[in-house]
């Protein structure tokens, strides 16, 4: 089963526009074709984008309570990759995903974020959604 890390824009994005290829990557999860691996890190940061008034006013707490458990129950938790983590994107805040990437040895990283969609000779390989899906596709 492949591994992978998504980004918090991808959980977002699911929780949004579930019939999307961010949501079909999370519906491919919950049919145990890809594995998510996340940190408290990461669902923390998830915690917090969704408490963003813009994410409030399209989903309840209800809601986000909800996926929130849903994805802690397909995803597998490991500890945050050790500090510091290496800067690896133009922005700071997203050189976590890639070490606990790293760390996990998972098979690709889940983004739409251009930080990460840029590093074309990382490894794993950031894949957008629909590329995700394609490589699952691919797969069967």
């Amino acid at each position: 089963m492949l591994l992978g890390v998504a980004d918090v824009n991808v959980f977002v994005s699911a929780a949004l526009v579930p019939i999307g290829p961010s949501g079909r990557v999370l519906t491919a999860a919950v049919e145990s074709r890809w594995r998510p691996v996340v940190s408290r890190h990461l669902l923390n940061e998830a915690r917090t984008v969704f408490g963003y008034e813009r994410i409030r006013k399209r989903r309840s707490v209800e809601q986000t309570s909800l996926f929130m458990a849903g994805l802690e129950v397909v995803a597998e938790l490991l500890p945050d990759a050790p500090q510091p983590w290496p800067a690896m994107t133009s922005d700071p805040k997203d050189d976590y995903l890639i070490a606990l990437a790293k760390s996990a040895d998972v098979d690709a990283i889940i983004s739409g974020d251009v930080h990460l969609t840029e590093l074309v000779a990382l490894v794993p390989p950031v894949l957008r959604p629909a590329d995700f899906l394609a490589l699952l596709d691919g797969g069967r």
